[in-house]
């Protein structure tokens, strides 16, 4: 038997809680809490929608006669006796008689005095490209009132054996009678030839007849179209004692 001293078990120590840190918790919930939203309020929302919207529906603004890729030919119509001959037409500004569009990069074919006192060529230019997509005017002195309108297309056809054989291969030509601002009156043609399309514009001021072609062949116009009746629409007579119009820049 063993004594009951040795059967006596020896006291445990007392068990401690070590206390919760309250500054802890604390800082465990500010690192858990989020920033608070800045979602904007619905009706910035609903506003902010609304004005792209309506960017998205405005047309675009239209072409002006002022885009970089035309520039202004003056031209003055000058008898043969009278033709400088060669060369541009920067000094022409204040002594013009009449006005069309360019396209930037198209380049000008030198008239000759023969030839502007056989069929009174004035001014022509071609695109490089192309040569035949071009642009020109004639004039003739001494006309002081437009014929008929079915008359007109084919008095022009008598010196242009060009325009002969697209109106004689044509498989529509339309014309028609317009007034600018001012009140001249403009006769304008549109042939749609088998090999090639023209536009022709024709009017009478300071007793001449001037008339201004665009032609190209159907494959240039087919892709030109647009930039061809621009140039077309873009003729005018200038008025005596008018100022020339503004050039573009």
């Amino acid at each position: 038997m063993f004594p009951p001293s040795l059967l006596s078990r020896a006291p445990s120590p007392p068990l401690t809680t070590a206390p919760t840190s309250i500054a802890s918790s604390q800082q465990q919930q500010q690192a858990l809490r989020l920033p608070p939203s800045k979602q904007p309020p619905l009706a910035t929302t609903l506003v902010a929608a609304a004005a792209a919207g309506l960017l998205l529906l405005s047309p675009a603004p239209a072409p002006s006669r002022a885009d970089p890729e035309f520039k202004v030919y003056y031209g003055t119509a000058a008898s043969a006796a009278n033709y400088g001959g060669y060369g541009g037409n920067a000094s022409k500004k204040d002594t013009a008689e009449y006005v069309y569009d360019v396209p930037e990069g198209w380049k000008e074919r030198l008239v000759s005095k023969v030839e502007k006192g056989t069929n009174g060529t004035d001014s022509e230019f071609f695109n490089p490209r192309k040569r035949s997509e071009k642009e020109y005017l004639t004039f003739l002195s001494g006309i002081r009132a437009l014929a008929p309108l079915n008359a007109v297309l084919n008095n022009l056809a008598l010196s242009d054996v060009g325009l002969q054989d697209q109106i004689a291969t044509a498989d529509d030509v339309r014309s028609a009678e317009r007034a600018d601002g001012d009140g001249q009156v403009y006769y304008e043609y549109e042939v749609a030839g088998a090999g090639a399309h023209s536009l022709i514009s024709v009017t009478c001021a300071r007793n001449k007849l001037y008339a201004h072609f665009v032609t190209a062949p159907n494959a240039e116009w087919g892709r030109d179209e647009a930039v061809l009746r621009r140039l077309h629409e873009s003729f005018r007579t200038i008025q005596p004692g008018a100022p020339p119009p503004a050039t573009e820049s």
